[in-house]
């Protein structure tokens, strides 16, 4: 008698500079292939695995969640099996933990909030090259704050997604939007039940053009307004943006 698959989540992170992305894609390496070939590596089995979203090419993250089914004896070990994973992982993939959860427990859709941050740097530093921004001037942090207090609540982003994305609605709801400078770097951190494709990396853009004043502080509100992605300001390299926390109801 077969044993009843279970699902679990993997709690990950990784640095993304070289991958094309988490998803899967036929020409390009990905996140999610090297994870896919480690597990069926592990598990002797066919795995697919659901990502709680998809960063782009070069984005990192410091916290994702994803799941998979299986019944492998392997995975009644939790430590034992994490330890093995990421010995066939690259060096630029961790798996934090392994976690059993209900079989309609979703990685995607059960995510009841994400977190970004980008980084943002002002002196030439080696160790700092493709983990953050670097930029020449030092932008108004003041008016960029009261720029990015149009961003918070539910609102339609269209102007800040990439054209052509297959989802059923551009409406997000922003909890958080600020800067702060710590230790020299500049840090932005936003957080909402879901991003567009490209969202953070224009909104990081767009709150650019005001703090370095090539744009009024109430630029930002006219952008939402639009809904119109040529007003809003360039995508901004993603180098610097991390995936930072994705929370669920059942997870601490």
């Amino acid at each position: 008698m077969e044993e009843t698959s279970t699902r679990y989540f993997l709690e990950i992170a990784y640095n993304g500079t070289a991958y094309h992305g988490w998803q899967v894609q036929d020409n390009a390496v990905s996140v999610q292939e090297k994870l896919n070939t480690a597990l069926q590596i592990l598990l002797r089995e066919p795995v697919e695995t659901v990502g709680a979203g998809r960063t782009d090419s070069g984005v990192h993250a410091k916290q994702l969640f994803v799941h998979f089914d299986s019944a492998a004896p392997v995975l009644k070990n939790a430590d034992r099996f994490v330890h093995s994973l990421n010995a066939l992982l690259p060096f630029d993939i961790v798996v934090y933990r392994l976690i059993s959860v209900d079989s309609e427990a979703h990685a995607r859709f059960d995510a009841s909030s994400r977190s970004y941050e980008y980084y943002v740097h002002f002196i030439k530093d080696p160790f700092l090259h493709l983990q953050s921004w670097l930029l020449r001037d030092v932008p108004d942090i003041e008016k960029m704050n009261l720029a990015a207090k149009d961003l918070l609540g539910k609102q339609d982003f269209s102007c800040f997604s990439k054209s052509n994305t297959q989802v059923f609605t551009n409406i997000c709801d922003i909890t958080r939007a600020e800067w702060e400078m710590k230790d020299g770097r500049l840090i932005f951190h936003i957080s909402a039940d879901r991003f567009l494709r490209n969202m953070v990396r224009a909104i990081v853009g767009t709150l650019m053009e005001v703090g370095l004043g090539k744009k009024p502080v109430e630029h930002v509100k006219a952008v939402i307004a639009s809904q119109d992605r040529s007003m809003a300001g360039t995508s901004v390299p993603a180098c610097g943006l991390y995936l930072t926390k994705v929370l669920y109801p059942y997870i601490d």
